[in-house]
């Protein structure tokens, strides 16, 4: 596998986390704790990101910044319409934002994460093969800048301690994948 390929599984990998992360904490799971209808948010995410690319522009695709949308109550499409409008009409402005140094969007970064934190409650901190993976994919997030390497972090941890703990039946072929994508990843690209 080349680095171009493992790079591409590693983005990808994080957008399908991303993407199903936001789905729970809109509430679009079914009876069976699965994504109802996520092919239709995998379908949009993989458009977007396609046409983005032909049009050169950044990557188009699902940012867990969407989370502070979802707990103001957007979950239709009426709220991508409303930021699309607005951030066309922002071009008008940009001159005048350009002058707003980037750290000054830090407050807002940090209310994203405190409305996320909540859902900290539901991690079982009694065991450890959740605890530690949940707790070092928090702590990394911050300390590499990236939410990607949180989540791999998290994602090679888990099935390593489940099979420590004797409960290698409770893992999955997928999650064995994630986990060897992700340690070439971090071995062969760094982080």
């Amino acid at each position: 596998m080349t680095r171009s390929h493992l790079a591409k599984n590693y983005y990808a990998s994080s957008r399908l986390i991303t993407l199903t992360g936001l789905g729970v904490k809109a509430g679009y799971l079914n009876q069976k704790g699965e994504f109802a209808h996520g092919s239709r948010a995998f379908m949009a995410d993989a458009i977007g990101t396609t046409a983005g690319a032909i049009l050169g522009t950044s990557t188009v695709t699902t940012y867990i910044e969407s989370a502070s949308g979802l707990l103001e109550g957007g979950r239709t499409g009426l709220t991508a319409v409303v930021t699309a409008i607005l951030f066309a009409l922002s071009i008008v402005f940009i001159p005048f934002l350009s002058a707003i140094p980037s750290f000054a969007t830090a407050p807002a970064l940090v209310m994203v994460g405190v409305l996320m934190i909540p859902s900290v409650r539901k991690i079982h901190w009694d065991d450890p093969a959740e605890s530690i993976p949940s707790f070092l994919t928090i702590l990394i997030m911050p300390l590499s800048y990236s939410i990607a390497d949180g989540l791999a972090v998290g994602l090679i941890t888990f099935p390593l301690l489940k099979t420590f703990q004797g409960k290698v039946h409770e893992t999955t072929i997928a999650m064995w994948i994630l986990a060897t994508v992700f340690i070439l990843k971090f071995s062969l690209v760094g982080a």
